[in-house]
C-alpha cells in the first residue's frame, strides 16, 4: 500500500489533479461516472437487449414450426403411405429428356452415375424452371441424390445434377 501511495506521489497527473479546485475536480468525476454508464450501456447491456430479442424471435419462429409440424403430422404419415410410382432405371433417361423439354430446359450430356443413376448437365437455365423441373421428376418416381449448381447471373444457374429411380 505504500509503494501505491508513494507512487502515486511522484504522479504528475495527481499532482495536477490536486491542484485543481474542488468544483473541477466534482465536475470531472460526474464526467467520468457518466463516461462509465454510457460505456457500460453500449458494451453489456444493449448487446444483452439484443441477444435477447433475438433469443425471443427465434423462439417464436421454432414455437410456429413446431406447431405446424404438430399439425400436419397426420397428413404427413397419409402421404407416407401413398405408393409412389416406380420407374424402371431404363426408362430415366426417356423421362428426363421429355420433361426438360416441358420445362423449357436444354440437356447438354448424360453420363451414367456410379450408383446406377444419370448425371445430367443443364447448361444456363432459370432457377424457377430447373426447380419445377426437379419436382415433376420427383412426383414421377426419380431421386434426386447430388446437386452441383453454380450462379451465372440473378434467376439463372448452370447444374449437374446426379438422378435416379426409386425412392
Amino acid at each position: 500500500m505504500q509503494r501505491l501511495t508513494g507512487g502515486l506521489a511522484r504522479s504528475p497527473l495527481w499532482h495536477r489533479w490536486q491542484g485543481l479546485s474542488p468544483r473541477d475536480r466534482m465536475a470531472l468525476l460526474a464526467l467520468g461516472a457518466f463516461v462509465g454508464l454510457v460505456v457500460l450501456y453500449l458494451a453489456i447491456w444493449q448487446p444483452a437487449q439484443r441477444s435477447l430479442e433475438e433469443a425471443r424471435g427465434y423462439y417464436a419462429q421454432q414455437r410456429d414450426l413446431y406447431h405446424y409440424i404438430e399439425q400436419n403430422t397426420e397428413l404427413a404419415r397419409q402421404m407416407s403411405r401413398v405408393s409412389r410410382p416406380t420407374l424402371a432405371p431404363d426408362q430415366l433417361q426417356g423421362l428426363v429428356t421429355a420433361t426438360a423439354l416441358q420445362h423449357g430446359l436444354t440437356v447438354e450430356s448424360f453420363d451414367s452415375a456410379r450408383n446406377g443413376g444419370l448425371t445430367v448437365s443443364l447448361p444456363e437455365a432459370s432457377s424457377a424452371a430447373l426447380l419445377d423441373w426437379i419436382a415433376t421428376l420427383q412426383a414421377q418416381g426419380v431421386r434426386l441424390d447430388e446437386a452441383s449448381l453454380q450462379r451465372v447471373e440473378d434467376g439463372v444457374v448452370t447444374s449437374n445434377l446426379t438422378l435416379r429411380t426409386g425412392s
